[in-house]
């Protein structure tokens, strides 16, 4: 099992799939580190040799921000708009959609589960 960023990446899966389970790798990014590399797109993590794997490790090393890093620049972000009191920064401390979806029906996941409303009957 190859080891890249802190995480174990799957090793029957294809190398551009298995570069995804590293946050901040979508598979745009999977392609393109495999090509600067010069792996195949058919080819397989168990097939890997351990130079290639360390290529792709420095490659994700020097040009990407993934996972603890990644996750720490958007936390930093995200209070830094709250410090700053603008509207994201307050949608984001009240717990409700940022980025303009309605809220008077919709957006449970943000708000969680719907709170009963006394003395509403028919």
């Amino acid at each position: 099992m190859a080891r890249i960023a802190g995480v174990n990446i799957p090793t029957n899966k294809r190398v551009e799939i298995a570069l995804t389970y590293i946050h901040g790798i979508g598979r745009a990014k999977a392609r393109e580190i495999c090509d600067r590399v010069g792996i195949p797109s058919e080819r397989r993590v168990f097939d890997l040799s351990e130079s290639e794997v360390i290529k792709v490790r420095e490659t994700i090393d020097q040009d990407h921000l993934v996972e603890g890093d990644l996750r720490r620049a958007t936390a930093i972000n995200i209070k830094r708009l709250m410090d700053l009191g603008c509207y994201r920064g307050l949608r984001h401390r009240r717990g409700l959609p940022v980025r303009g979806q309605r809220t008077h029906t919709n957006a449970r996941t943000r708000k969680g589960p719907a709170k009963a409303i006394a003395g509403k009957k028919k």
